[in-house]
């Protein structure tokens, strides 16, 4: 038996994975960049022009980012059936290593589809997602849907805001 490799996860990593040296990790302000997104639907009519309108970012629509594009992806699904099927394809998609190369998924954000409580099954969905990945919810807004996108987000996204918020934006 080899002694320089361990064994990976088998859901993850197929057989051993070679033992690297240890990296020193960098200063905190050597990564000083903020970080941009590209929000990308998993379906359409999922709110991405309304998501990178509001809390910045680049709006892909339902496409991959483009070579310009952040390469920083959040994903974007409404939270009807059709929505939440959608975005765990979509993370099927990243796990099996289907997704184009580069891009870096951080989070799924799930846009109400209605007002009010979501009905069990749908709730439900929506734990799996989590289970999976972080997942940032986003309220009805009746605002939005009027086209108002000038007032301040949600109390219930701040933490949306604060993984978005750059330099020169307030949140």
């Amino acid at each position: 038996m080899r002694t320089d490799v361990t064994q990976g996860p088998e859901i993850w990593i197929r057989g051993p994975v070679a033992v690297s040296e240890p990296v020193p990790p960098e200063p905190a302000h050597a990564s000083a960049t903020p970080r941009s997104y590209s929000f990308v639907g998993t379906h359409g009519g999922a709110g991405t022009s309304t998501l990178a309108t509001v809390y910045g970012g680049h709006d892909c629509g339902s496409d991959w980012p483009g070579p310009a594009a952040p390469r920083s992806v959040l994903l974007v699904a409404r939270t009807h059936a059709t929505g939440l099927r959608a975005a765990l394809h979509a993370l099927e998609m990243f796990r099996r290593g289907q997704a184009p190369p580069g891009l870096d998924l951080d989070a799924v954000v799930l846009v109400a589809d209605a007002p009010g409580r979501l009905p069990r099954p749908l709730a439900q969905q929506i734990k799996v997602i989590e289970s999976a990945i972080d997942v940032y919810r986003v309220p009805w807004v009746q605002a939005w849907r009027l086209g108002d996108l000038s007032g301040t987000p949600p109390r219930e996204t701040q933490a949306l805001a604060r993984l978005t918020a750059s330099p020169g934006r307030s949140s």
